[in-house]
């Protein structure tokens, strides 16, 4: 007897020792250096099917293996994705129809529009049907569709989703967004529906970014993954919306009050849409760049640790302009997301030298501005099992002010990743950061979602892009700094966004290392994180 208990608290005493190791410790001069040379010039802009994206490739893979981290699949640290890119040509044109007058919004100014199908050429004649925000929710007893068949048909939506109410204030999250808010989820439901195409309402408020954005988007070439996407999708300005509704005997103020409701009921407009759209195609390959540190438990290293950050930015401007004295073409993308990039090169360099129990898998996925395409291809064809996958850690857009108090996990709270982040951070002398309205719905507009949506528990660790003002308790000239990151939203998706060697990443480091020391705190766990009670988005079976 005497004996076992000796054994027993001798492998109590190893186990309290293992756990009390000093983790490793990520240095700043890694990253530094690789976030100036991926935010370089050189890079040009690290762009989706663009010369810079494919020099970022080659140099994440280059380190991948200059550190040590072991390639996941058959030698090789890439995963290859079909992407195809599609730019509506000047000719396309799109008309409406409706109560015997005929008119053709302006491109770029009341309208925008493009393919995702990868067809070159699109033409039909269909009858236009608003169908509210076009939400299948069963969850919140919601359906727009009420039955209606629109094979065949233009639907036009609203952005956002049901506002909350005095008597259901927790409806579709209260006041932040929900998935079903996001222009992605709409697309994906008018392709599920077998819909001709789809249109969303802009507004500044419900979209929660100005006209700009979807007229800046569809100017350029976009992305999808190879396969089935709609023949036509875009957006109408509001008061080009208006101007058709107005025209097929509508009001459209009074059939968006309708739309808040459970009973309202898809409307067929008086109108007509006829589309020619012309596109220029192309079909690329594209790489998600992944290395692993193995785990040492016999049985748990079976089992991963992802973390993510995406490498690509926008690129440079169509054309192969380069920057001359007077223009700047580049989008650089240091903040976003090349500091993410090399934050995870900094780290992965420190863990290859300490093992966790779990493997831990550093994954950078292509394509995230183009609607998380390397996340979304990583999660449909896993080069780990998903149902062996504990959690995702991703990080985008880092700080680049310097040192806080506190510490972002927004979405952490949806699982047990919260708990073990205010672990970790206890454990730094540091806070969790007080949760905030989700009015953008940020959660779901970075790679960690794609984990998420597949039912792996997955947050973003922080972001400049968007915390609100104050978010961040900063230890140095805390007003100043915190006006410096809530400024970074008028650089944030322009070509301001450049490296600059004066900046202090003591606070991205500190990002950086809260990151890790969470990875490690799930890889040696006995247990695997959880998603709290109706919050799993996906059905793995864990």
């Amino acid at each position: 007897m005497r004996s076992s208990l000796a054994l027993a608290a001798g492998i109590a005493l190893l186990s309290s020792y293992a756990h009390a190791q000093p983790l490793p410790v990520v240095a700043e001069a890694p990253l530094r250096a690789h976030l100036s040379f991926l935010a370089d010039d050189l890079l040009e802009g690290r762009g989706t099917g663009q010369r810079g994206g494919d020099l970022a490739v080659r140099y994440l893979e280059t380190q991948a293996a200059i550190i040590g981290l072991q390639p996941l699949k058959d030698g090789t640290y890439r995963q290859g994705l079909k992407i195809v890119g599609s730019k509506a040509l000047p000719d396309s044109t799109v008309s409406f129809t409706a109560g015997g007058k005929t008119f053709s919004p302006v491109v770029g100014k009341g309208i925008v529009y493009g393919a995702s199908n990868g067809q070159e050429k699109v033409a039909f004649d269909a009858p236009v049907v608003f169908v509210g925000y076009g939400i299948r929710a069963p969850e919140e007893q919601w359906d727009d569709f009420k039955g209606l068949d629109v094979k065949g048909k233009l639907l036009v939506m609203m952005v956002n989703d049901p506002q909350p109410t005095a008597a259901e204030p927790n409806r579709f999250a209260g006041k932040s967004l929900t998935y079903y808010g996001r222009w992605v989820y709409k697309y994906e439901e008018a392709l599920r529906q077998g819909a001709a195409g789809v249109l969303l309402i802009h507004t500044t408020e419900s979209a929660s970014y100005p006209w700009s954005v979807p007229a800046n988007g569809f100017s350029h070439e976009r992305f999808s993954l190879a396969g089935a996407g709609n023949a036509f999708e875009g957006w109408l300005q509001e008061d080009t919306a208006r101007e058709l509704f107005q025209a097929a005997g509508q009001d459209l103020d009074a059939l968006r009050a309708k739309a808040e409701t459970r009973e309202f009921q898809p409307v067929a407009l008086n109108a007509t849409v006829q589309v020619k759209l012309d596109s220029k195609i192309r079909s690329i390959e594209q790489f998600n760049v992944a290395g692993i540190v193995p785990g040492t438990d016999p049985k748990l290293k079976d089992e991963a640790v992802i973390y993510s950050a995406h490498w690509d930015h926008l690129g440079i401007d169509e054309g192969g302009q380069a920057r001359s004295d007077k223009t700047d073409h580049i989008y650089n993308g240091a903040v976003d997301n090349a500091s993410g990039a090399a934050a995870l090169l900094a780290m992965a360099q420190v863990a290859v030298k300490q093992p966790a129990r779990r493997t831990q898998i550093f994954l950078w996925p292509a394509g995230e501005e183009t609607g998380m395409l390397g996340s979304t291809a990583w999660v449909r064809s896993p080069l780990w099992p998903l149902d062996k996958t504990a959690a995702d850690l991703n990080l985008d857009s880092m700080n680049f002010v310097g040192k806080t108090r506190d510490i972002g996990v927004a979405g952490a709270e949806r699982s047990s990743l919260y708990a073990s982040a205010g672990k970790v951070a206890k454990r730094m002398g540091l806070r969790l950061a007080p949760a905030i309205p989700d009015l953008s719905g940020a959660y779901f507009r970075a790679d960690h979602f794609s984990f998420a949506k597949a039912g792996v528990p997955a947050f973003n660790v922080g972001s400049a892009v968007f915390s609100g003002d104050g978010y961040f308790d900063f230890v140095k000239d805390p007003q100043e700094s915190s006006a410096r990151m809530v400024a970074f939203k008028k650089v944030y998706h322009q070509v301001t966004d450049e490296y600059n060697p004066a900046w202090d990443l003591s606070g991205m480091v500190q990002q950086a290392q809260f990151t890790l020391n969470l990875g490690y705190e799930v890889a040696n766990d006995k247990t695997m994180p959880t998603w709290n009670k109706g919050e799993a988005f996906g059905k793995v079976k864990r």
